[in-house]
């Protein structure tokens, strides 16, 4: 009789239950594992991985590249057949190969673009290119300065809310004690009150900065195509090696520079073509007529040449308006360069501004800020001081506290609009 091992049904529920409930910690963890933490770097690499914007720009890079090759070609032959000088009267009226006029006809057509020609258009579409790129470059530049941003948004509103923690456990243990002095008649009942006020004070305070925390988080996660559950690192210090760029090299990193240059570029070459186009293109064609067969065969041999008879208003015009296109080109690049230098002047100035307002805040407010709190403590503790005073002298360290951070997040701020409107050119030869 064979061996059986049976469970009992008394047993299988609670064995049924650890496995759902070992299956559920597992779901969990996979669905955590999507929910990441993110340093500034990590953030950056994410975005620039999954932005679909930058996806976009390289799709229309790529629609150039393949523009470019075909600019430089020859157009397709055309295939002629018919028949010639057909009857359509008489005994012979719609035959073919009776009459000695009337032909089968088949030939090859070409129009024939210079070589000259050719070199022109492919130089244009190559120069379309690089400014497609330039535009992806500008896309790129332009999702790490949002994601460093962001990212510096979520890193203060993190610091924020662990500040209001911070003061709430304090009120927690405030409420606690002035309790505990009321029991024992060294505090009144308006102590008590004036605590728990303070403390729903807090809670609230504490709420609205895990709302700003989260939102921040939010708007991160929109650059990273992923949820972002925290972030981690501390925020790079507001130092910035583009003021320090040459215009020379600047023009090389800046997208927004590197891509109306190319505009002048593309206007250049635009000009090119139009001009050669004064010269028009001619075309060639090759037939072979079959006639009866008493009659002999033929080939005709021709060219077609168009006869420029209004060159002033139409070709000169042409090559005229690409003219002055360039001119624009070249008038809006001037005003980028002027207004990316400015931006970067106006920026550098911020930054040191808000790094010696900084210093001056935390070598100066700050202290004075904790020496009342410990006064007032201490005052309390004496019995010359009242609880109020001492709440208050809490609650200004930390408005000094909160000051200083806010101001720390738009120095942060303006470092990232300084420090990502360039691309390093390590990175625009590898993208």
């Amino acid at each position: 009789m064979p061996f059986i091992l049976r469970t009992p049904s008394n047993r299988r529920a609670p064995l049924r239950a650890r496995s759902l409930f070992a299956a559920l910690i597992f779901a969990s963890g996979a669905a955590h594992a999507q929910e990441t933490s993110y340093t500034l770097d990590a953030a950056l690499q994410a975005a620039t991985d999954r932005s679909s914007a930058m996806g976009a720009a390289q799709a229309s890079v790529r629609a150039s590249a393949n523009a470019a090759v075909r600019a430089g070609q020859l157009p397709d032959p055309m295939l002629k057949a018919g028949i010639d000088n057909l009857p359509v009267n008489g005994g012979q009226r719609f035959t073919i190969g009776q009459d000695f006029m009337t032909m089968r006809r088949i030939g090859i057509e070409q129009e024939w673009v210079s070589a000259d020609k050719r070199r022109l258009s492919s130089a244009w579409a190559n120069d379309v290119v690089d400014r497609e790129r330039a535009g992806y470059l500008m896309q790129l530049a332009n999702t790490r300065q949002q994601t460093a941003q962001a990212w510096l948004n979520a890193v203060y509103a993190k610091q924020a809310l662990a500040l209001q923690q911070d003061l709430l456990r304090h009120m927690e243990h405030e409420l606690e004690a002035t309790q505990a002095s009321y029991r024992g008649a060294k505090a009144t009942a308006a102590d008590v009150v004036q605590a728990q006020a303070m403390l729903a004070q807090t809670q609230d305070q504490q709420l609205k900065a895990q709302q700003t925390f989260q939102t921040a988080l939010i708007g991160l996660s929109r650059w990273t195509a992923t949820s972002v559950v925290d972030v981690s690192g501390d925020p790079p210090a507001p130092q910035s090696y583009v003021a320090s760029l040459p215009p020379d090299e600047l023009r090389d990193v800046q997208p927004v520079l590197m891509a109306a240059s190319r505009d002048i570029a593309v206007a250049d070459a635009d000009t090119a073509v139009a001009n050669s186009n004064r010269s028009p293109n001619w075309t060639w064609e090759v037939s072979y007529q079959q006639r009866g067969g008493q009659y002999s065969n033929m080939v005709s041999v021709g060219v077609s040449i168009p006869l420029p008879i209004n060159r002033k208003n139409r070709q000169d015009r042409d090559a005229a308006e690409k003219a002055e296109l360039g001119t624009r080109a070249r008038l809006m690049y001037e005003d980028a360069q002027r207004q990316v230098e400015a931006d970067i002047r106006t920026q550098s100035a911020m930054l040191a501004s808000g790094r010696e307002r900084i210093a001056h805040l935390t070598d100066f407010l700050v202290p004075a800020a904790d020496r009342r709190v410990q006064l007032a403590a201490a005052a309390y503790r004496a019995g010359t001081g009242s609880l109020a005073d001492a709440f208050a002298a809490r609650r200004a360290l930390l408005d000094v506290q909160l000051q200083v951070l806010d101001l720390r997040r738009e120095v942060s701020q303006t470092w990232a609009q300084l420090e990502y409107q360039v691309v390093p050119p390590s990175m625009s030869v590898s993208q």
